[in-house]
């Protein structure tokens, strides 16, 4: 297996204690083959962004992904092994936002750091569809946005004070924004999610009044006249024409760039479903006569169903239902974003939180969170200057420490295998590898092969490895103890 490990596990320290019960010598007894160290540090959460998760981890020239073939949970850039994706996500990441005009520019650099530090290597690149957007919904005020991928010329002002734009254009810098951005990633060891549109936007954000849409009648020089969603339908050919110029124009800036997945929409409503299909074809096939190819996402659509998504061409989904399991069908990164609003997150807490990323682990999918970052937001988010909530830190620290797990495993062979432990969280190859999370205190069974394994013990309240050793097993059902309280990671590898 090709390991993709871009952070290791601090250097050990402490005694161990019993961590087994069962058949089998006892951790801690020489006969069980036991490391003489045992306790240490698992470093998920600090650290500068300049270690191996950092600027010497580029995943540029590693080739573009595509589904594994072995194992299509998961994709692969073709080297052996899969690459499994996880991390957080901000709006503000690509087009500036404020509810200043213009908007502060966003300082990317400080969080490409951010997210090398909490062990991320996946965000999406986020697009909105107005230049004064109602899209925070709870303070009543309206944001502006910028730059646009199309130059505002005029003659004659929009809606909101400014030139009209012509849509028979194309704004170089705005792709060259794009590019850069991407390419920053890749340096980084970060793939990056391409949003085409926002369907969120228009669907529940629409400003008719001072908004400037582009589309919007009035609001250019072209003659278009097409309001909120109706633009992210099939039923004005001109408009669908000025977006798949835009697309293809998309796809040409980044096409020769290996860190490059597309994302169609953010959350469009039911009505966008066959405009949806129609761009997924679009990038597919004009892609096609490209040197490569990228994957396709297709985000859960508010209303909608995830059968919608899965009966798309989309080679990766975000659903709505937060324990959507991956049988293979499609790629499945769950996002907080649609599945688990943040009402409900904060509602929970932080240790149901940890439980839920843990868990979408574990169900052979990618967990991924909708991270206010440094934007202030009521209750939801409540930053100082540079520095980020610290509330939310449990969750990106999550994400973190299940893909430095993801990355010790052999995923295309290790599969969600609920059936094998009582707490139903299970990864496995059987006779090889087994990954358990135990949500909750206290002992839980395993059916392993027999035989002799390896094993860690992972405390991710304390975000510290608790106990490492070795432990043969004589029989297939075995009770685990954690060394700990509270929810538990289990690892056993074959010897």
């Amino acid at each position: 297996m090709r390991v993709l490990l871009l952070c290791g596990i601090a250097a050990w320290s402490g005694p161990l204690g019993a961590a087994c019960s069962g058949d089998g010598a006892a951790p801690g007894d020489a006969s069980a083959g036991t490391t003489p160290d045992g306790g240490g540090t698992f470093d998920a959460g600090g650290g500068t962004g300049d270690d191996a998760a950092g600027r010497d981890a580029s995943v540029l020239g590693a080739g573009p992904l595509r589904v594994d073939p072995v194992n299509p949970r998961y994709f692969t850039d073709g080297r052996g092994g899969v690459v499994y994706l996880t991390g957080s996500h901000t709006w503000g990441n690509l087009r500036d936002r404020s509810l200043e005009d213009p908007p502060p520019a966003f300082d990317f650099a400080a969080y490409l750091d951010f997210l090398a530090a909490h062990h991320h290597n996946f965000f999406r690149l986020w697009t909105w569809e107005q230049p004064r957007s109602w899209n925070n919904n709870t303070d009543g005020l309206a944001r502006t946005f910028v730059p646009f991928p199309w130059p505002r010329t005029g003659p004659g002002l929009a809606s909101d004070g400014k030139p009209r734009f012509d849509l028979a254009r194309l704004d170089q810098d705005y792709f060259d924004r794009v590019r850069a951005r991407v390419v920053a990633a890749g340096e980084r060891g970060m793939y990056v999610s391409v949003m085409l549109f926002d369907g969120w936007d228009l669907t529940f954000a629409y400003n008719p009044g001072d908004g400037g849409f582009p589309y919007g009648a009035g609001n250019n020089v072209n003659g278009i006249a097409s309001d909120g969603p109706d633009s992210q339908t099939l039923d004005d050919s001109a408009v669908t024409a000025v977006q798949d110029a835009y697309v293809r124009k998309i796809i040409d800036t980044v096409n020769d760039l290996d860190n490059v997945l597309y994302e169609i929409a953010n959350e469009t409503g039911e009505s966008g479903r066959a405009w949806q299909y129609h761009m997924i074809d679009l990038v597919k096939n004009y892609e096609s006569g490209k040197p490569r190819q990228h994957p396709v996402g297709m985000t859960a659509m508010v209303p909608g169903s995830d059968s919608d998504l899965l009966a798309s061409d989309a080679d990766w989904i975000s659903p709505a239902d937060r324990t959507f399991a991956a049988d293979g069908a499609k790629v499945v990164l769950n996002d907080t974003d649609h599945s688990y609003y943040w009402t409900g997150l904060k509602a929970d807490g932080p240790a149901v939180q940890r439980d839920w990323a843990w868990q979408t682990f574990a169900r052979g999918a990618a967990p991924l969170f909708m991270d206010p970052y440094l934007e202030a937001w009521g209750e939801r988010n409540d930053p100082s200057g540079a520095s980020v909530d610290p509330y939310w830190e449990t969750l990106r620290d999550a994400l973190g420490q299940t893909r430095l797990y993801a990355d010790r495993l052999d995923l295309e062979h290790a599969v969600p295998s609920p059936e094998l432990t009582s707490t139903g969280s299970c990864l496995a190859s059987p006779g090889a590898q087994y990954l358990v999370y135990q949500p909750s205190s206290g002992p839980f069974t395993l059916t392993v092969v027999a035989g002799t394994y390896t094993y860690e013990w992972f405390d991710p309240g304390a975000g510290a490895v608790a106990e490492t050793g070795s432990i043969t097993v004589a029989s297939e059902e075995r009770s685990f103890t954690p060394p700990f309280a509270g929810d538990a990671v289990l690892l056993l590898s074959a010897r």
